[in-house]
């Protein structure tokens, strides 16, 4: 089968399109013929290991497991000999950050994973980055226990992770004051935000509101800086180690004393999650926002343009197509 393969760490130039083993399932596993996935901010965490703890998880010196891509949507081709709850010709869509592998034209996964049956009105496009920043905001969002009317601010509310949360937020109940690029303020408001402030032209942490909840989905801003904007007892979530893993310490140190804190949930993601995230696909109250699609022959120019640190929502690999002159791009990103 094709895949994009790496072999050792670093740019996005370490990934080459090339053929390798066609995976067989387990007893207990699906195989997915994979028609459309993602590169996203945690496939590039993993190729690059910049973040050298990473490597705890993908190897030391080198990768254990040579092709990446978490997110995927594709339709199963065989099923293992214990599998009950799919069957041949399941449209699914699902999560893999253990051993990856979405980056290629076939997967297998246990049917007990994180993976669901697809929603009928959604592409495989569409359904493929349902998953990656959704979970992420998801874990946030539950670890700061907002369940009802609290005032949240989300900055960064344009990647994969702040348009998921927004949406999220909402669905909850939440009162959410969106901070993004002056471009996108209408996407935002789309995506339900209450209020929608751009950080080109004004300086957020200078509006009189207070939050319960402050959300930096892109890991630009640090607990010193927003602290004055929370609520005697408000929490703040970075995406991001901070300066020097200071998140982490702050994490470790601010719930000791009661008052404004720091917390640095540890990401992770269950059946149910992926389940509940195609619900609310399907009941249209969570859309993931697109910003351009690639064949999987242009991974590297898709590495390329996640890393400049400027797409809004999510980046598509399209898989089994032939190679295009240019990426697709949407006239605009999908909302809800």
């Amino acid at each position: 089968m094709k895949a994009a393969i790496y072999t050792r760490y670093g740019p996005p130039e370490v990934i080459t399109v090339g053929e390798t083993d066609k995976p067989v399932p387990a007893a207990n596993e699906i195989l997915i013929k994979i028609h459309a996935t993602t590169v996203n901010r945690t496939d590039c965490g993993f190729r690059s290991a910049v973040y050298f703890v990473s490597r705890f998880w993908s190897g030391l010196l080198r990768p254990r497991f040579h092709t990446l891509g978490c997110e995927f949507a594709g339709q199963v081709e065989a099923i293992g000999s214990d599998v009950t709850s799919f069957q041949i010709g399941d449209r699914v869509f699902g999560y893999n950050d253990e051993k990856f592998g979405a980056h290629a034209e076939y997967i297998t996964i246990a049917e007990t994973g994180a993976v669901a049956t697809i929603p009928e009105h959604l592409t495989y496009e569409e359904a493929a980055p349902l998953t990656e920043g959704a979970h992420y905001a998801l874990g946030n969002i539950r670890a700061a226990k907002i369940s009802g009317p609290q005032h949240v601010l989300v900055y960064g509310a344009t990647g994969a992770i702040g348009s998921a949360a927004v949406q999220l937020l909402k669905y909850f109940g939440a009162k959410v004051t969106a901070v993004c690029n002056t471009k996108n303020m209408d996407l935002v408001r789309s995506l339900g935000a209450d209020v929608v402030i751009s950080y080109m032209e004004d300086d957020f942490t200078k509006i009189s509101q207070r939050f319960d909840f402050i959300f930096d989905a892109v890991g630009k801003s640090s607990f010193r800086q927003c602290k004055p904007l929370l609520n005697k007892k408000g929490i703040y979530i970075s995406t991001e180690l901070g300066k020097n893993s200071a998140n982490v310490f702050l994490a470790l140190i601010t719930p000791l004393f009661g008052g404004k804190k720091v917390l640095f949930p540890i990401p992770s993601i269950r059946k149910e999650d992926v389940q509940f995230l195609g619900q609310l696909a399907k009941d249209h109250q969570f859309k993931p926002v697109i910003d351009r699609q690639y064949s999987l022959d242009q991974i590297v120019e898709a590495y390329r343009y996640v890393e400049t640190g400027q797409k809004t929502g999510n980046v598509i690999i399209r898989v089994g197509e032939k190679d295009q002159q240019a990426p697709l791009r949407n006239q605009a990103p999908a909302n809800i």
